[in-house]
């Protein structure tokens, strides 16, 4: 076997999810004489020396890297170490940030629930005289999302001044957004994944004890066909922020319309496949087959 890449994974991770996602891709890579080997980012040390990057792997060794990790860091590095990397350091960096996320969509058709950044603290003031302004843009109920959290985490659903001021003393110091919800999506949501450039899986998600729909919550999954609307919207999104992998979640409003509400760089697969039959980590690996291998990226050996 003379093809080799790499795939890394977060070190602090225990679910069966990662796990299963981990090792079905280096099976299915195996079926196009591809060998993965696996390393989390604590074993890859990785840092700037004077002028230089410096990692203890060398890139000669491999012809790309299966980055399955949000720390922004190690594949920026990886990339100034001349490592090709799927997904880029800035499609990581952009989705790991949920304003960053609806930032860059903006202005591209794409339709999304109005959203508000959280002006950012420094230092404790007593002061919060912004939320007067946000609640002159958005109603009751509404959410308030940490910029950086994964499975429905740090997610809350606010609906009366207490609660949201309470909130805000706890989030102080923390970015976070304030963002309109859709009632119609109460424990409802839709998620399609994306692999170069192609819708290859969906499902819907609903949870009928939260708001949230997400399976680490409590959610179901359920086989699902979406519109040629939302299929658009998934695939322009992942061609601007040229993500090459990726899961994309959708609620639809009153008007039947895909709403965009989360763009995820690095999601688990596994309820996916058995609901929708689909081989994700099949369609990955020829993914990159044809990407690296024929299209001629492959680093001479």
């Amino acid at each position: 076997m003379n093809y080799k890449g790499l795939i890394i994974t977060n070190a602090f991770s225990y679910r069966k999810s990662a796990q299963y996602q981990c090792e079905s891709l280096i099976r299915e890579f195996q079926s196009f004489n591809i060998e993965l080997i696996h390393k989390t980012n604590e074993e890859l040390l990785t840092f700037v020396d004077g002028e230089n990057v410096v990692c203890c792997i060398n890139p000669d060794e491999f012809d790309f890297v299966l980055y399955f990790d949000k720390d922004k860091y190690i594949s920026l590095m990886l990339e100034k170490s001349n490592f090709k990397v799927f997904n880029c350091s800035q499609s990581i960096e952009i989705c790991d940030d949920k304003m960053l996320t609806h930032i860059f969509l903006a202005k591209n058709g794409i339709k999304m629930p109005k959203t508000l950044s959280y002006p950012l603290c420094y230092e404790y003031n007593d002061s919060l005289e912004y939320l007067n302004d946000v609640k002159k843009h958005l109603n009751y109920p509404f959410i308030i999302k940490e910029n950086y959290g994964s499975l429905g985490n740090q997610v809350y659903l606010v609906e009366n001044d207490k609660e949201l001021y309470e909130l805000e003393e706890k989030l102080r110091f923390k970015p976070h957004i304030f963002q309109e919800f859709i009632k119609e999506a109460y424990g409802v949501d839709y998620r399609l994944f994306v692999v170069g450039g192609e819708v290859v899986a969906s499902m819907k998600r609903i949870n009928e004890n939260s708001f949230k729909a997400n399976i680490a919550q409590g959610g179901t999954g359920y086989n699902f066909v979406p519109s040629e609307e939302m299929k658009k919207a998934a695939i322009t999104t992942s061609n601007i922020l040229n993500l090459d992998y990726c899961a994309i979640d959708f609620v639809i409003n009153e008007k039947e319309e895909p709403i965009l509400i989360e763009v995820n760089s690095n999601a688990y697969f596994t309820e996916i496949e058995k609901i929708s039959g689909v081989n994700i980590a099949k369609k990955y690996a020829e993914f990159i087959y044809n990407y690296v291998y024929k299209k001629g990226i492959r680093r001479s050996q």
